[in-house]
């Protein structure tokens, strides 16, 4: 039975924190069917919405039509900062966590799962400069500043942007295999100083 990978894009999403995780999480899905895995998008309502730089998105599925996700993956942007303070946001963010195996964030994503009440007593991290706002929202989270993704079990947050490949790399490694990884990081010619 195929599992699915959900990525939620709202207004103000960071392009590449939802784009660089679906661009290597596609790649797999996509020419390694027989892991097992698919990745979608969603919005809250099923309708577009336009990203931090103005890119317009459009997802596959609205929260209500999206079905059961294995692994949640909310990246951030300027997008994050009402979420924050949104209690039905909040609460969404809760019950996808309670149903997910792996909830995953990249950037200030974080900042929304920190709000939620799902990194208390956890490490974690975010985009450099929203490390403090971290802190403040829950004191109990052990802040990693200087790690690229900090892998928690069942939470998984990475820091800004780019990182967010960096997560999604480890997510196939776990998933699936090293080798897998490999094979997917080689399709996308990401040859980072160091390689992930």
């Amino acid at each position: 039975m195929t599992k699915t990978i959900g990525i939620l894009l709202f207004d103000g999403v960071e392009e590449l924190d939802a784009v660089g995780p679906w661009e290597v999480l596609a790649a797999w899905c996509a020419f390694w069917p027989d892991d097992g895995w698919r990745v979608t998008t969603f919005t809250v309502d099923g309708g577009p919405v336009t990203a931090a730089k103005g890119l317009p998105m459009v997802p596959h599925h609205g929260a209500a039509d999206v079905g059961a996700m294995e692994i949640v993956l909310h990246p951030g942007g300027q997008g994050t900062r009402p979420l924050l303070k949104d209690p039905d946001h909040l609460d969404r963010v809760r019950a996808w966590a309670a149903a997910a195996e792996i909830t995953t964030s990249v950037c200030t994503g974080s900042l929304v799962y920190a709000a939620a009440g799902l990194l208390a007593g956890r490490p974690a991290t975010t985009h450099w400069g929203s490390l403090d706002t971290l802190a403040e929202l829950d004191p109990t989270i052990e802040v990693r500043p200087d790690d690229r993704y900090v892998d928690d079990g069942d939470v998984i947050t990475s820091a800004g942007v780019s990182a967010g490949i960096d997560m999604a790399l480890a997510l196939v490694a776990r998933l699936a295999t090293p080798e897998r990884s490999a094979e997917v990081r080689r399709y996308i010619q990401y040859d980072p100083a160091p390689p992930h």
